[in-house]
């Protein structure tokens, strides 16, 4: 009998079935896995024999997402540290190198046409302009990562001891390295804590939030795990064996431009002294310390729990803008075209790492032309079940779409997402600004972030990579 998907999961009390599942299922998809340091490699298969021999092989290397869940208790309980991640992505064109049979492969038809059949309706930059070895057909994805660089290398080195010297061969490579604040927290490049709100699909991480939520809950951050799992079609038993599909682009950020931005809007809404930060507040919908631009901050008390907040408090704006990025994103049930609980079903499990060198403080105080305008962003993953209606749905009818969401009484639209929106960018229309009355137009910040490239995977269960060898 297949697995029951319309539910959490406890992992420390997982037995039968439930514990087969952990045992074969990669890590980084139910909870992320510490990877403060990261490689990525891009693989070309060039004969089923070798490339079969390799995923084999790397398999021995490979741990389980019960072992990792395990490493973690450990390094809570006694500063343990656990074992570097590595983790195997194969793309359509992989499964048919690899000789898989047709009815086996995973059967999302994005992920079979690939990211750039989709092109168009993303928005995306023309496959051309892509940076290799995007433009081309990549078979493998292979992660490695670790929260120490030393770790990471000494895994990484392993793993290309691997690759033969013919039939398999490298064609790229990136490089990811954490970003915190002063507070240690992860950031992205503009400066913002990220990684907020992800779905939680184990139900020790549902109740670890919930006891430290303050006040009535107003978000449930719980998940079925069938929205972040798919049954592996090529595995010995799919009915056990697990996957799920791998969105990864690579989105370079050009942080002067946005924080040219986020001066212009302060200068546009009027805002002065330390205030001026909310302009940026308002374009991601969160502080850089993480605090939803919806909350209250009163000086010297606790910071609530960043993930528990709906916008029904904000209908007309005021506080998050529509065209925040995190209400593009997560409209929390304000969307105004689907109810809540059809909303919820385009979210993803978020496993993004920031990459590239910079000169300057990501959160020192100077000015926007001492940032970087390339050379550094994010490499975005996401799990999905149906890449369709998870990521393209959120780019193309969320932070692409400048009607999303509905705002009451249609009195403007709100534009493009304000970090991500990618097209055209029309005139962005404002509710009133945190109590002002009457409604406030600004200009749209410009584009600030550029797709290089990417491509959809699957992420296979290591049953089906042992059983290559």
């Amino acid at each position: 009998m297949p697995l029951d998907l319309a539910r959490s999961l406890s992992w420390t009390t997982a037995a039968g079935a439930d514990r087969t599942l952990l045992d074969e299922l990669q890590p980084n998809i139910l909870r992320p896995h510490v990877r403060e340091h990261l490689t990525v490699l891009f693989l070309r298969f060039d004969a089923q024999a070798d490339a079969a021999g390799f995923l084999g092989a790397l398999a021995g290397l490979m741990k389980s997402a019960h072992d990792h869940l395990v490493e973690v208790e450990e390094f809570r309980a006694a500063g343990t540290p656990g074992s570097p991640y590595v983790g195997v992505g194969l793309t359509a064109s992989g499964y048919a190198v690899l000789g898989v049979p047709e009815a086996a492969r995973p059967a999302d038809a994005r992920f079979r046409a690939g990211m750039k059949a989709s092109r168009s309706a993303l928005h995306d930059p023309p496959p051309a302009v892509w940076e290799p070895p995007y433009r081309e057909a990549v078979h493998a994805v292979v992660l490695v990562g670790d929260a120490t660089d030393a770790a990471m290398a000494t895994r990484l080195n392993e793993v290309l001891d691997l690759v033969p010297d013919t039939g398999v061969a490298v064609v790229g490579r990136e490089t990811g390295r954490g970003q915190h604040n002063a507070a240690g927290e992860g950031i992205e490049h503009f400066g913002y804590v990220d990684g907020r709100s992800q779905p939680l699909f184990l139900t020790e991480d549902v109740a670890t939030e919930a006891a430290a939520t303050v006040g009535p809950t107003v978000w449930d951050p719980r998940f079925d795990l069938g929205r972040v799992l798919v049954p592996d079609p090529a595995a010995p038993d799919p009915e056990v064996h697990h996957g799920s599909y791998l969105v990864f682009r690579k989105l370079e950020q050009d942080v002067r431009r946005f924080k040219e931005a986020e001066e212009a809007l302060a200068d546009e809404l009027g805002l002065v002294g330390e205030d001026r930060e909310r302009a940026g507040a308002m374009i991601v919908g969160r502080f850089e310390d993480g605090t939803p631009v919806t909350t209250d901050r009163t000086a010297g008390a606790p910071l609530p729990v960043t993930n528990n907040f709906r916008y029904d408090t904000d209908d007309r704006g005021a506080r998050c803008p529509y065209q925040g990025h995190i209400r593009k994103t997560n409209p929390r049930g304000s969307g105004g075209f689907e109810p809540p609980e059809q909303e919820r079903l385009h979210l993803m499990a978020r496993r993004g790492q920031t990459y590239g060198e910079r000169l300057d403080d990501p959160t020192g105080d100077v000015p926007p032309s001492a940032r970087p305008t390339g050379g550094v962003g994010l490499l975005f993953m996401a799990f999905n079940v149906d890449i369709a209606e998870q990521f393209e749905f959120t780019q193309r009818l969320w932070a692409d779409n400048a009607g999303f969401p509905k705002v009451p009484g249609d009195r403007f639209a709100p534009g493009l997402d304000l970090v991500i929106g990618q097209g055209s960018r029309p005139e962005a229309g404002w509710g009133p600004v945190w109590g002002a009355d009457g409604q406030t137009g600004a200009d749209p910040a410009p584009q600030a972030v550029t797709l290089r490239g990417g491509e959809y995977f699957f992420v296979p269960s290591l049953a089906f990579l042992r059983g290559l060898s």
